[in-house]
């Protein structure tokens, strides 16, 4: 008789369930465990009910784990699935990540109704995105395109496309690879032209600090690279703002024992960019994070960030 359930939390889009499923599936598969030892346990977040304003005006990328991570601290969930780009930098008392997933491809997609690519589009064209940091690279590429705010899950997004709100939109590949719909990317972007969020790409296990049970299981599944690439980025993030205020791209690979990261923050309209890159050793994944966000913060000045704050 199976009577051991870990109660895994997770928002309800068919997205967050696939990768709540995916979590289950791997936990399982590492432990030897029937489906019914794991029970996913669906949370409705304010991030999915505000949907008439950018994140960034509704309070920030908290909206997303808030309640989840309410459920996680009071013990009605074990642990909590999230994409990492949703994470704020700062977590809850008491609560901690404690594992990864090997990461997903880490660059967007373009769908495109006008045409197959940003480059490619009509002069004037719309394209609908509710990311600072996709709005700001799209009018760094052409700024005579015009850039409406979508909000919602990958079928809403979809959705309106096929309304015609815009003439296209960018979703995360890894998004679109985790739902079985790649084929609808008409255009994959390029790291260095369209460089992903922090995060983008990996599903991060949450759990509450102390919770031995809860760790044990999920350190069978951690990919450690992931992690490692997901440290530097996360302190890049944490060093130069952390909310979703600011337009901000960073991404770090991993080979063998290095690492390599490159990071940059744009002004909304696009003009303006600020790049640094930083390479090491794995073991200084956060000291390379925060040596990049000093430099950036050093060539914009503090005047820059001021602007956006």
């Amino acid at each position: 008789m199976q009577t051991t359930v870990l109660k895994i939390g997770t928002r309800g889009s068919p997205l967050a369930l696939a990768q709540a499923s995916e979590t289950r599936a791997r936990l399982m598969a590492a432990h030897g465990l029937p489906e019914t030892a794991f029970a996913i346990e669906v949370i409705s977040t304010s991030g999915d009910r505000i949907q008439d304003r950018p994140l960034s005006e509704a309070g920030g990328k908290g909206l997303f784990t808030k309640e989840i991570e309410e459920a996680l601290l009071d013990g009605r969930i074990d642990i909590a699935v999230h994409s990492s780009k949703d994470m704020p930098t700062l977590l809850p008392d008491g609560l901690e990540l404690s594992a990864f997933l090997e990461r997903e491809d880490p660059r967007d997609a373009f769908i495109g109704k006008a045409a197959a690519s940003i480059q490619a589009l009509p002069q004037g064209a719309t394209v609908g995105s509710s990311s600072l940091r996709r709005q700001a690279l799209i009018l760094r590429m052409r700024p005579d395109l015009k850039v409406v705010m979508f909000r919602g899950n990958v079928q809403t997004r979809l959705r309106k496309l096929e309304e015609g709100v815009a003439d296209g939109t960018i979703l995360a590949l890894a998004g679109l690879n985790r739902l079985g719909q790649p084929e609808i990317a008409t255009d994959v972007m390029a790291l260095d032209m369209f460089p992903p969020a922090p995060g983008q790409g990996a599903i991060c296990i949450e759990s509450r600090i102390g919770d031995g049970r809860a760790r044990d299981m999920v350190a069978a599944i951690d990919h450690e690279p992931t992690g490692q690439a997901l440290a530097c980025e996360r302190a890049f993030l944490a060093a130069l703002d952390g909310s979703c205020r600011m337009p901000l791209a960073g991404h770090a690979a991993i080979e063998g024992a290095g690492i390599s990261f490159k990071g940059s923050v744009l002004s909304p309209d696009g003009r303006e960019c600020y790049e640094a890159a930083a390479a090491g050793s794995v073991e200084d994944a956060v000291a390379i994070g925060r040596s990049a966000a000093a430099e950036i913060r050093a060539k914009a000045g503090p005047q820059f960030f001021d602007a956006w704050h």
